[in-house]
């Protein structure tokens, strides 16, 4: 017993020491220059570029992430790790970063503009790159193409926390991607669109009144399924 009671102990300063040592590697050799890029996911480049004094600086940044100061989140793209110290950076931040150019949409951005009741666990974007899928220990992230000029109409920069802004689109544009990029999905009648939006989407009609209808109109003649969105807007314009 007083033998496993010891080795116990051993472990426990063992733990202490390694983190102690992190921590202060952690601040060696610039890496306390990490803090000027707390604010975005950080390149492969500029750890390297901040690790130049080190031996080894690709094994470095392996240590660092083995010990928690680093999350991978795709080849080559980091964010601070939890024993970093560091604040998060926003998921949506993450997903603009990961595959770009990009902008949270569909049921992500509709969850934030508070457009349907469901808490949404995995970030959705559209960029003009091919379509994406990423998972990490941030979370899901997938991407759906779209050409321009379409891609370009109703993005907003919206500001999550001091220095993190973040791109996204605007309710209007959100419900249009919606519907754009689901299957199976062709309005035909004001009715089938209003029980898409209240019913599937569970959407409330107040909410859906105060959207603005004539910026919508604007995109009309460059989205895809054009006779789908005329639906939409002729049914907004009843409501």
């Amino acid at each position: 017993m007083e033998s496993r009671i010891t080795n116990y102990v051993k472990i426990i300063a063992y733990n202490r020491i390694f983190s102690d040592y992190w921590v202060n590697i952690l601040h060696m050799g610039g890496i306390e220059a990490l803090r000027d890029y707390i604010d975005a996911p950080i390149s492969r480049h500029v750890i390297l570029d901040l690790l130049h004094d080190f031996k080894s600086p690709n094994d470095k940044i392996s240590e660092l992430i083995k010990a928690g100061f680093l999350t991978p989140l795709k080849k080559g793209l980091y964010t601070p790790g939890p024993k970093s110290g560091f604040n998060k950076i926003e998921p949506f931040l993450i997903a603009n970063h990961l595959w770009g150019p990009s902008y949270v949409s569909m049921e992500s951005a509709l969850s934030y503009w508070g457009l349907i009741p469901e808490r949404v666990h995995e970030v959705s974007s559209i960029t003009t790159r091919a379509s994406k899928k990423y998972e990490n220990a941030v979370g899901r992230f997938t991407y759906r193409s779209m050409n321009l000029p379409y891609y370009a109409f109703g993005i907003k920069n919206v500001s999550l926390r001091e220095k993190q802004t973040v791109m996204i689109a605007s309710p209007e544009k959100a419900i249009c991607d919606k519907i754009v990029t689901t299957p199976g999905v062709f309005l035909r009648s004001t009715k089938q669109a209003l029980e898409f939006l209240t019913e599937d989407m569970r959407m409330d009609e107040e909410v859906l009144r105060a959207l603005n209808v004539s910026e919508m109109t604007t995109w009309l003649n460059h989205a895809p399924k054009k006779a789908s969105l005329e639906v939409l807007v002729k049914t907004l314009h009843v409501l």
